[in-house]
């Protein structure tokens, strides 16, 4: 699933060439996750933003046009309609330009609700501040760790005590840290180390693209590069780089997480 980096990837791209493009006309799936994309018939974008993986496109009526990438969604511009049989939604601009959202699994979805007015999205609702912003500080993610009895990895995922993060950049924050993932409770101190080491590898993830593993696209249909940064996702069975010691993998919580047993001790 695409995190934080890829997402704010696919932001930095796209922002410019949307600002105050109107949307002429726009087709979707028949399903009721992408319905919504025709809503936004007739409006304005006022810019692109990001909390988390969500993308947040300001409309000049007051209302946000929201997607959510799913596990494989992508968005691009085209000079055509797209054409592509897992296109689940188009928009079509001024300058007769299309952008589209590609979503080959179906596990992405798109909103247009009043700014702000998130109700009917339950996860970016409930979720925390956004790990690369100033409001992501190592109090305050202490205080929402403490206050949960889930695996560390789980309450990471959950994005209450930070969004944006999922399954790879949280392995690589925990291996950086020195954290167990089957930890429930961590010190103040470690809560700081692992708040740095979230923070290093979110910015190193953007540095380098994203991480295309399989399915991850950016706007303009590249691949990002940070796969071959990975100290420890998907190495299992290989080599620590801190230590040498072979990398193992457990199952907590249903998700399947790789750590290197001698740099952090259960």
């Amino acid at each position: 699933m695409p995190e934080l980096p890829e997402v704010e990837t696919i932001r930095l791209q796209l922002a410019p060439r949307l600002q105050g493009r109107r949307i002429r006309d726009a087709h979707s799936h028949d399903s009721e996750k992408f319905t919504p994309a025709k809503d936004a018939i007739g409006t304005t974008l006022q810019g692109l933003n990001r909390k988390g993986k969500y993308l947040i496109a300001p409309l000049n009526d007051g209302r946000e046009l929201i997607v959510h990438l799913g596990m494989t969604g992508s968005l691009a511009i085209t000079p055509e309609p797209p054409g592509d049989p897992y296109i689940r939604a188009w928009w079509q601009l001024d300058g007769n330009e299309f952008l589209g959202y590609r979503d080959i699994r179906r596990f992405g979805r798109i909103r247009c609700v009043s700014a702000g007015q998130y109700d009917a999205i339950p996860t970016l609702a409930a979720q925390g501040p956004d790990g690369l912003s100033p409001e992501f500080t190592p109090e305050g993610f202490y205080l929402a760790l403490r206050n949960s009895h889930r695996r560390i990895p789980t309450q990471l995922l959950s994005q209450k005590p930070v969004a944006g993060v999922g399954n790879i950049y949280g392995t690589e924050a925990l291996w950086m840290a020195g954290i167990h993932p089957a930890k429930r409770r961590i010190s103040r101190s470690a809560a700081t180390s692992l708040h740095a080491a979230l923070v290093e590898v979110l910015e190193a993830g953007l540095a380098n693209g994203g991480t295309t593993l399989r399915d991850y696209r950016n706007a303009d249909g590249g691949e990002g590069s940070h796969q071959n940064a990975l100290a420890c996702y998907g190495r299992s069975g290989q080599p620590c780089l801190r230590c040498a010691t072979p990398l193992q993998h457990r199952t907590y919580d249903a998700r399947t997480l790789t750590f290197c047993p001698q740099c952090q001790p259960r």
